[in-house]
């Protein structure tokens, strides 16, 4: 079963030649991409913002059958938001790990660096099967719910400020959040940043 985490994480390596999408980003993105997923063969619902269980469903994929297992199924329910930060966490690299032994993407080719001696690891190289050609038949033909993900996880896709049609009102609700989510971060690290570098100017004038 190819799943629209697998997708993306396809999506992810293909774009690999270019700057590489934050590890916290895209874990943020797979773990909608899950969501919407499980919405889709009704493991969950919405109501409003949060994720009530569904009817008992057979997953094929072990990841999203985790995912299916995860869901908090006592009221008062988990809202999408919080799905997103604790399913998310790491959840790049266990896609990563997954795919790379389930031969969706190999190992990272080894070249002879210019100039230096010995050999230095290339990117990740998506295989070639039929699940690495239908995900990027969906991302060429930019179909709107891979594309949104792969936007908010910064893999790239969309101008600046522009939004694919999102006709299913509960996939847009876990696209937001995925927006939302993705902004948060940035807005942590960019804080994190500033007070860094205040405690180092503090630091060098102290022992200057």
């Amino acid at each position: 079963m190819d799943t629209t985490p697998q997708d993306l994480l396809v999506v992810a390596v293909e774009a690999g030649a270019g700057p590489c999408p934050e590890q916290g980003e895209l874990s943020l993105a797979l773990a909608g991409a899950e969501l919407i997923d499980l919405l889709d063969v009704r493991a969950v619902q919405l109501d409003d913002t949060r994720i009530l269980p569904g009817g008992p469903v057979a997953v094929a994929d072990r990841l999203l059958a985790e995912a299916a297992e995860a869901v908090l199924r006592q009221p008062p329910f988990e809202s999408v938001e919080d799905w997103l930060w604790r399913r998310g966490r790491g959840l790049a690299a266990a896609y990563a790990a997954v795919l790379g032994t389930g031969g969706r993407v190999r190992r990272p080719r080894f070249h002879r660096a210019h100039g230096t001696p010995g050999v230095q690891a290339g990117g990740p190289v998506p295989a070639e099967s039929a699940g690495r050609r239908a995900a990027v038949d969906r991302w060429v033909s930019r179909e709107p719910v891979l594309t949104a993900l792969a936007a908010a996880g910064d893999i790239g896709g969309l101008p600046p400020g522009e939004q694919p049609d999102i006709a299913d009102d509960d996939v847009a609700t876990v696209l937001a959040a995925v927006n939302d989510a993705v902004r948060e971060l940035d807005a942590v690290r960019r804080r994190r940043a500033v007070e860094e570098a205040a405690f180092n100017n503090i630091w060098r004038g102290a022992v200057g």
